[in-house]
């Protein structure tokens, strides 16, 4: 794997003989380290622990940093105060999606944007492209490694190595710093698994320090580490969107299934009035949940047909590790979106029954 990037903890991978790693958007990174349904499982039940230091961080500073960044997001910047976090996404003017992100409101006049890694520059291109004012960015991926602690026991865990209050922080607030370990960390409640968790942002010389110190802390509570595998099962369980397949240049956040994050009354921002027109005449795709009523796993790029009718395509499938149900997401027409409608899935060659189903598969209690 030659010529790959590799995080901060790539030190760690070698205390893992089991591990298998692969070639991720250019990143070398692990699949798994014990196996996919091992580590899916302990998400759901006790605590999985994930290195995702591959994700762009990106700060962006000045007194119009707030008015440039309600221009290019389809959320309302206005909704947020410091400490707070915010999904959103980035559009293109004909409303196809240039990357969906987290912003943090560090203050007034600063926010950090969470980016995919494989976006990176081209969000930072994009960001150039309608600078305004005195804003700057600052590109802080590789200097930044972030670690992702989910999963039930992921809050009593994190208690037992920080005096940061977490049964005062709620979902998508953060902590700017803060001590865990020992180590000083950025702290935020997010996650992309459908789990109650945190993610943590600390220093790229401190990563492997606090990932072992996280590891022994969580050992007793049935922690484990986490891998690329267990990380998709996961949130594609709950039915959260990956950029390149369920989001893209040429899907809008309307057919993605996201239109609470869509905020029409914050005002203009680009794409907006694509977006407008495709809901006032009538979103044309959508993200539909399939279940299998026959034998097989649908996989991304497959065709969904009606009888001899190629309609549209799965985006994510794989055989649900918690549910143990033949499952996948897909997008097709609006006429099929209906739960019920009986559609097929080519797999290799066989035209194979499917029925829509709602979404998300999993939610936690």
């Amino acid at each position: 794997m030659a010529g790959l990037k590799r995080t901060p903890l790539f030190p760690q991978y070698r205390a893992f003989s089991e591990m298998r790693r692969i070639d991720f958007g250019g990143w070398e990174l692990p699949v798994h380290y014990y196996g996919i349904q091992l580590e899916h499982d302990a998400v759901r039940q006790q605590a999985g622990l994930f290195d995702v230091s591959h994700m762009g961080e990106i700060y962006v500073t000045g007194q119009f940093a707030e008015t440039m960044l309600q221009r290019l997001t389809t959320n309302d910047l206005a909704r947020l105060h410091d400490g707070k976090a915010q999904y959103t996404l980035m559009c293109q003017e004909d409303g196809g999606v240039v990357d969906d992100l987290l912003v943090y409101r560090l203050s007034a006049d600063q926010f950090m944007l969470v980016v995919n890694a494989a976006n990176v520059q081209k969000d930072i291109d994009w960001l150039e492209e309608h600078l305004i004012g005195d804003v700057t960015l600052d590109n802080r991926s590789d200097a930044t490694a972030l670690l992702s602690l989910q999963g039930p026991k992921a809050q009593r865990i994190l208690q037992s190595v920080t005096d940061a209050p977490l049964d005062k922080l709620k979902p998508f607030h953060f902590i700017g710093e803060t001590e865990v370990c020992g180590l000083p960390v950025l702290l935020s409640r997010t996650g992309y698994t459908g789990e109650d968790g945190f993610e943590l942002y600390v220093g790229a010389d401190s990563a492997c320090g606090l990932w072992s110190r996280l590891l022994e802390a969580g050992e007793p509570a049935g922690l484990l580490p986490a891998g690329l595998g267990a990380r998709d099962t996961l949130r594609f369980e709950a039915a959260l969107p990956l950029y390149g397949q369920e989001l893209s240049a040429s899907i809008s956040p309307l057919e993605a299934g996201l239109l609470p994050f869509v905020k029409w009354s914050k005002g203009d921002f680009i794409g907006r009035d694509a977006l407008r027109r495709q809901f006032a005449e009538g979103i044309p795709r959508r993200l539909v949940g399939l279940e299998m009523r026959d034998r097989g796993i649908p996989r991304a790029h497959y065709p969904v047909c009606d009888d001899d009718v190629r309609i549209g395509e799965v985006t994510s499938g794989t055989q649900s590790p918690t549910l143990k149900r033949s499952l996948g997401l897909a997008l097709v027409p609006a006429a099929y979106a209906e739960p019920g409608t009986e559609l097929q899935v080519d797999i290799r060659g066989k035209r194979l029954r499917a029925e829509v189903v709602r979404t998300p598969f999993y939610r936690r209690a």
